[in-house]
């Protein structure tokens, strides 16, 4: 049974929730989809069994994503997603002693989608909720050490959103979040399939072309892959079968990828001079699941002309982080940089 130092750390994220347990490390990373009976509005599914009827329930069950671009869109959902999880990763035992939760939020979420984290991880049963920046649990996720007067730049591209901050001392010094992540370059990818083949396609054979065929930088790749794709013919309405190449991805891609690489020299461009010639010796570390997207890294060393690191285990990174977090608290306190009020 848990006792009452139960520490969790919540990466709290668009496309999947992975949860941290102080001396356990990551014990669940499911994707963040819940599937809903319509009529009684019970859950029928949670995580990956609910991942795989998204695009496939009949007319009386839902698969729905209750958080769009790094913030809450469903409260109630959201809420009982992260009961669920919480007390999956807790074990069956009931919780006698509630957790402490530290929860990840995007460094550009306003006061009430703040709140709304906040709050939905009290429901869920938490006894404290803390809330922690994406950037900095990504750092600390990372194996950075930011409580030096030095300048570390991370980009954590999750999801929803892509984050990016200059962290010295503890701290960002500045940063930059986008609304633009994994599920924008699914997206793109759905858009251009339909607009050059007549055909639509549904979200996971988006991201699979993506993990697949896609990228970034087309003269990173040793030679062009392509794969086949199926579908229904928007023309005749029949199912269609059509062949992609990864230099029709990078079309597809080059407008959302843009977009990150151009927060990325804002961001640089905002930086004290003393903390950009730290970068230049250190270089920027790259986490989330949007990192992997092959060649990003090496458009962005292009772009910037600086050294571009993807760490080790980039998509658990920032649940990492938060469990790094969670020991540290009272430095975290101290520096203002979280808070724990409930509202």
């Amino acid at each position: 049974m848990f006792g009452w130092g139960t520490d969790i750390g919540v990466d709290l994220g668009t496309a999947s929730v992975l949860v941290y347990v102080k001396g356990k490390g990551i014990v669940l990373n499911e994707p963040s989809v819940v599937a809903i009976d319509r009529d009684s509005g019970q859950i029928i599914a949670v995580g990956e069994e609910a991942r795989k009827m998204l695009g496939r329930t009949p007319g009386n069950i839902i698969a729905i994503r209750p958080l769009r671009e790094g913030v809450i869109a469903d409260y109630d959902t959201t809420e009982r997603m992260l009961r669920y999880f919480v007390e999956k990763a807790c074990g069956s035992r009931k919780l006698f002693f509630k957790p402490r939760v530290m929860v990840c939020i995007p460094s550009g979420v306003t006061g009430v989608e703040e709140r709304a984290v906040r709050q939905a991880a009290m429901q869920a049963g938490a006894k404290q909720a803390f809330l922690i920046e994406e950037p900095l649990a990504a750092a600390l996720g990372a194996g950075l050490d930011i409580s030096e007067a030095s300048g570390s730049m991370v980009v954590d591209i999750g999801g929803g959103t892509a984050d990016i901050a200059v962290l010295s001392l503890g701290g960002i010094v500045c940063s930059k979040s986008l609304r633009v992540g994994g599920d924008k370059f699914d997206d793109a990818i759905v858009r251009h399939i339909r607009r050059e083949y007549n055909l639509m396609i549904g979200e996971r054979s988006a991201e699979e072309m993506k993990m697949k065929v896609a990228t970034a930088y087309p003269q990173g790749k040793i030679e062009d892959t392509q794969m086949d794709i199926r579908g229904r013919d928007l023309v005749s309405g029949l199912p269609k079968t059509i062949t992609v190449t990864s230099d029709e991805s990078y079309e597809a891609l080059a407008e959302a990828v843009e977009q990150v690489v151009s927060a990325v020299k804002e961001v640089l461009e905002k930086t004290p001079p003393e903390l950009s010639a730290d970068i230049i010796n250190k270089g920027i570390v790259m986490t989330g699941g949007g990192a992997l997207l092959n060649g990003l890294d090496m458009l962005l060393r292009e772009e910037t002309g600086l050294p571009v690191h993807i760490a080790d285990d980039a998509i658990s990174c920032v649940a990492l982080g938060t469990g790094k977090a969670l020991t540290m608290l009272n430095i975290l306190q101290e520096n203002g940089i979280l808070s724990k009020r409930v509202v």
